[in-house]
């Protein structure tokens, strides 16, 4: 399975056509308990090796520290030979502090790319996301400071995250948008009925987080995961009480699809989630050699329509229990 690199399928993203399959590095830093550097460097130059172009990342990710892993892995390797995507937008008090807010004024639209830039080590960025939009700063002001940006070499695509279609139409007319990233899983599916079609009849890349569902949909993850120190899943809505316990047993049906197919749970639903359109990306984020081969490969497995409308049917959405996260955080989305 680690000969993966000719198979997976490719498409558009910004100025460049890359594997639909990237990498969502935020867990190498935050989020998920302790990490290695050292350990996370190896991951970054092994998932280079196997095909990976796209790594996605953020200025809140560790308050900067991941754009510093990034940067100290980007120096390695030649510069076109990554795909750099990072945001903008929401402003945190300290690692690991709950106290957070979103800046989308313009001066800190410049601010902040300054800064990513200084810490990734680079000259430009690919790919540069709002992040969250800020509700008091028309997304007309954040767009327009942003295409200042394009227009000064230090970014090559804009992007917009977990917002609404009318935000996503009025940044367009601003200037054009590559790609929306937003969470969507067999699990997470409320892109289908506006903003998947949206994307595609504007020609916009959608990228999709979280496509495993933090975890669930491995069919690997056990309560005692969770308990580890720093990891954020022991505050979010999916993952708690008896939420856990029902929201696995949804996903148990992954497991006689990936008999079928002869592959894992996880490249079942990584290939679910590529087969819903041909413009879409999945961000996988991993620190562990094993599943970074699984999840590129993923983007070799073709599922038929008749495969796609069978597992669609087999894990009921409208089963799933608890929200993707608090409700403080919920708020910021779809804005």
């Amino acid at each position: 399975m680690t000969e993966v690199r000719n198979t997976v399928s490719q498409a558009k993203l910004g100025q460049r056509t890359v594997p639909r399959v990237g990498l969502g590095c935020m867990g190498m830093s935050e989020f998920y308990g302790p990490s290695d550097d050292a350990e996370n460097l190896r991951i970054l130059a092994k998932a280079l090796e196997l095909g990976y172009v796209h790594f996605d990342t953020s200025d809140m990710y560790g308050n900067g520290a991941n754009e510093l892993l990034l940067g100290r892995f980007v120096k390695t390797v030649p510069r076109e030979k990554v795909f750099l995507a990072t945001k903008f937008g929401i402003v945190r008090d300290a690692v690991g502090g709950l106290a957070r807010s979103v800046n989308g004024r313009a001066e800190y639209v410049r601010e902040a790319c300054d800064k990513s830039l200084k810490r990734l080590g680079v000259d430009y960025i690919d790919l540069y996301y709002v992040h969250r939009r800020d509700p008091n700063t028309p997304i007309e002001e954040t767009v327009g400071a942003m295409a200042d940006l394009v227009k000064a070499g230090k970014v090559r695509a804009l992007g917009l995250s977990e917002v609404s279609v009318e935000t996503l139409k009025a940044a367009h007319k601003v200037h054009p948008i590559a790609a929306i990233q937003m969470e969507y899983s067999l699990l997470s599916r409320d892109a289908e009925a506006e903003m998947l079609p949206t994307c595609k009849e504007l020609g916009v890349a959608y990228v999709a987080y979280s496509p495993l569902s933090r975890g669930l949909l491995t069919a690997e993850l056990k309560p005692e995961d969770l308990k580890k120190g720093g990891d954020v899943r022991q505050n979010l809505p999916r993952f708690a009480g008896d939420n856990f316990n029902r929201n696995l047993a949804l996903v148990e049906k992954l497991k006689e699809f990936a008999a079928e197919k002869k592959c894992t749970p996880s490249q079942v639903a990584l290939a679910w989630v590529l087969a819903r359109g041909e413009h879409i990306h999945i961000i996988p984020g991993t620190r562990r050699e094993k599943y970074l081969i699984d999840n590129f490969g993923a983007g070799s497995i073709h599922l038929s329509a008749d495969e796609v409308a069978r597992i669609t049917s087999a894990i009921d959405v409208g089963q799933v229990v608890g929200a993707r996260y608090p409700a403080a955080a919920m708020q910021g989305i779809g804005r």
